[in-house]
């Protein structure tokens, strides 16, 4: 009598082809290191496929005895479901608003900043996959690397339940930086306001180069400067690319 099959396991998928299914990397007390069924708890999100969740942890620095693949693919899907999502929600709750400030709302509500503060507040940081070196240098607290995993989490949970569950993720972990936003207690988009003033005059946009670094790399500082053609415009400095632009066009927009 042929052997009866065995049961599989609720949120896991047969891996494709009979692959062995991936080496989750080992787990410590201060880490839970692609526990990806933790995280679906924490998320509130019964996952199918829990690998899709598990890759959205996986930094590209990852060993490749994890067998998983990095994350970029899924951080790209989930930056333009987080766009759509949060731009439907401002312009159904803004009827009053032009194009111009749903635009600015939108950019700061999807900035590198205010991802990593929801990254942070989920601890996602325990999540990750990462290197020992990237781990080593402070890759679990990097802004950049958090608001990448966050935008790849929901990538992956909209290829798993949807849009509509992803969507109603994404307003609940952002809800309360949305209304902050609404009620202008963030920093405006201040490249959003430059590019336009300068489009306007110039008929250009305006360009960013970085003007040095420095610092360990758990710890950089960039220095940038904005011009518009020779025009040198502004100079500002961050702890990542993104805010030194922002801080560079802050200082254009201070000196007309």
């Amino acid at each position: 009598m042929a052997a009866k099959a065995r049961p599989r396991r609720a949120g896991k998928s047969a891996p494709p082809g009979g692959r062995k299914q991936a080496k989750s990397p080992a787990k410590t007390s201060r880490s839970l290191a692609g526990d990806a069924q933790a995280l679906a708890d924490q998320i509130g999100v019964q996952m199918r496929d829990l690998d899709l969740l598990r890759q959205a942890l996986t930094h590209r620095s990852a060993p490749q005895e994890f067998d998983l693949p990095p994350n970029e693919r899924l951080e790209f899907l989930g930056d333009a479901v987080l766009g759509i999502a949060v731009a439907g929600y401002l312009y159904r709750s803004h009827p009053e608003l032009e194009e111009g400030p749903l635009t600015k709302l939108k950019a700061v509500a999807v900035s590198e900043p205010i991802l990593a503060s929801v990254a942070r507040e989920l601890d996602l940081g325990r999540y990750l996959i990462l290197s020992k070196g990237e781990e080593q240098s402070g890759g679990r607290d990097r802004p950049s690397i958090l608001s990448d995993a966050l935008e790849a989490v929901f990538g992956a949970v909209h290829l798993d339940r949807g849009f509509r569950t992803c969507r109603a993720l994404i307003l609940r972990l952002l809800r309360d930086h949305i209304r902050a936003i609404e009620r202008a207690e963030h920093e405006p988009d201040h490249k959003t306001v430059l590019q336009e003033k300068i489009q306007e005059l110039h008929r250009t946009p305006p360009t960013y180069r970085v003007l040095s670094e420095s610092g360990p790399d758990h710890d950089r500082t960039f220095v940038t400067q904005v011009r518009v053609g020779r025009r040198i415009l502004g100079s500002g400095s961050g702890k990542s690319k993104k805010q030194a632009e922002q801080a560079a066009a802050r200082d254009a927009l201070r000196n007309p």
